[in-house]
């Protein structure tokens, strides 16, 4: 490569970090100056810090998530019900009352071009008029920002599954953790109700 060319690939380069460097963390750099051992070692936790948790973060939530259905499995069961898959094939008005299953994709469209992953789906013994199961998504935060980040995916959900399935279409949330009025109220807003894991019996009063 021409070291014309070089040189205007690695300034790209470097603006596009400048751009996305903390100058809280790193201030020398807004500054124009060295850094100083103490500033450098310092920026260096502090962005560990963040690396470790970025890692972490993911694994953290698939653990919760796990241990949430496995509440709801024990739940469910304790009440009579029990794990069967539904064939993608069939309408989930088919599904076998009594019966629920983790993971499955609902139409989230009338056409059904778009599949909606849901936690968990369950058929109560006594269906409801249309047939339609109640869908529930497991979530867990270890703090109130990442949620209120979040709060409008489920929003999106609702409104998609509801424009596919009927305005009686229920998505409850199953809540551990950090959930602040902010959050609960902006679900509610979009028409989204929820259930405490550590209230699961709760999900008696939607008709499990």
């Amino acid at each position: 490569m021409e070291v014309a060319v070089l040189n205007e690939y690695l300034e790209r380069i470097s603006a596009t970090v400048s751009e996305l460097l903390d100058l809280d963390v790193l201030p020398w750099v807004g500054e124009s100056r060295d850094a100083a051992d103490q500033e450098r070692k310092r920026a260096a936790t502090i962005i560990a810090d963040r690396l470790c948790g970025a890692l972490s973060d993911p694994i953290v939530r698939n653990a919760q998530e796990a241990r949430q259905l496995a509440v709801v499995e024990a739940f469910l069961g304790s009440r009579g019900y029990s794990k069967k898959a539904h064939p993608p094939s069939l309408p989930l008005t088919d599904m076998t009352p009594g019966t629920f299953a983790f993971r499955m994709n609902v139409s989230g469209t009338s056409d059904h071009s778009v599949n909606i992953p849901i936690d968990v789906v369950i058929q109560p013994r006594t269906l409801r008029s249309d047939r339609f199961p109640l869908l529930v998504e497991a979530k867990s935060a270890g703090d109130f920002t990442n949620p209120n980040k979040r709060r409008k995916e489920e929003a999106t959900k609702i409104r998609q599954l509801r424009d596919a399935h009927g305005a009686g279409t229920q998505l409850f949330l199953l809540l551990c953790g950090y959930f602040d009025s902010g959050y609960l109220g902006y679900e509610a807003a979009e028409g989204l109700d929820w259930v405490w894991e550590h209230r699961i019996e709760d999900l008696v009063k939607a008709g499990v």
